[in-house]
């Protein structure tokens, strides 16, 4: 993590001072070992250490690159009565042999699914519904310029109203996915673009077969027909639904989403890598 975050402090701090940016993160790994550290923890509690753990390290990155940020502990609220927890489907935390996946169920109650060849363990997955602290984020943008906020890491931590007073906020045991919430954060402040950035490139066409190619745009319609990524729930898939999403919901039709390298970001704006998804492209995908 420490690597990662300094490898890609450059290019990031060098995008910022040209775009108005928000950053945010995963927290997949981080949470999953902490949960194997303390498995009496909730895992909205886990969710906002692992915030404030990745939030450090990011915010430090930036600084050596000169760069000052605004780590936010984000709460994002969601329904506690959604049908995700009935079916959990997030995975969290490494991955397992069966047989070791076998004896984490038995011995700590974990629901394990699989993913790819191996086990991980899944927790309930409910969409976001409302960012807490989205004021803030707009506040910092609107009048500190200079500072980049990092905000809804994790996918922020997962909380509920009660019923008899929705001003109270209540910790939910689940882990609402990054890339969904990033999604929403960037449709409610209007942002033209939702770049996630990962390390694996963009999305591929005819993934797995001899005329496999990685598109350079790519429309929601066709993604959507194709189903895009709904083989690989556990990474791609998400991320794919999300840049699907926020092209759907942002206010402006011009809006777009872009899934590429973390190494190729500065070449993403201007669609020299990864993929660029939006509504006017003409055709399939190309």
């Amino acid at each position: 993590m420490l690597k990662a975050a300094a490898d890609m402090a450059p290019t990031l701090a060098a995008l910022s001072k040209d775009h108005e940016l928000v950053l945010t993160h995963g927290n997949g790994p981080q949470v999953g070992e902490l949960a194997l550290e303390r498995s009496a923890a909730t895992f909205d509690v886990l969710g906002a250490e692992s915030m404030g753990q990745i939030g450090y390290v990011l915010a430090q990155a930036l600084s050596s690159a000169g760069r000052t940020t605004a780590p936010i502990i984000c709460q994002v609220v969601v329904d506690p009565q959604h049908e995700a927890f009935r079916d959990p489907s997030k995975f969290v935390g490494p991955i397992y042999g069966a047989k070791e996946a076998t004896a984490l169920s038995q011995s700590l109650g974990w629901v394990m699914k699989p993913d790819g060849e191996y086990f991980r363990r899944v927790v309930p997955s409910p969409p976001p519904k409302e960012i807490i602290q989205i004021d803030a984020i707009r506040t910092i943008l609107e009048q500190c310029p200079d500072i980049l906020p990092i905000a809804c890491g994790g996918g922020g931590i997962p909380v509920s109203r009660i019923p008899s007073n929705p001003r109270t906020l209540t910790g939910v045991e689940a882990v609402i996915d990054k890339d969904a919430c990033g999604a929403k954060l960037a449709a409610e402040l209007d942002a033209d673009g939702f770049i996630i950035l990962t390390d694996g490139g963009g999305i591929w066409q005819n993934f797995g077969k001899p005329n496999a190619r990685e598109m350079k745009k790519a429309s929601p319609e066709y993604l959507e027909g194709t189903k895009a990524g709904k083989n690989f729930p556990g990474s791609m898939g998400p991320k794919i639904q999300a840049a699907i999403d926020f092209v759907n919901n942002a206010k402006s039709p011009n809006a777009w989403a872009a899934i590429g390298d973390l190494r190729d970001a500065s070449k993403i704006f201007n669609n020299e890598e990864g993929t660029l998804v939006m509504k006017d492209v003409k055709g399939e995908g190309v």
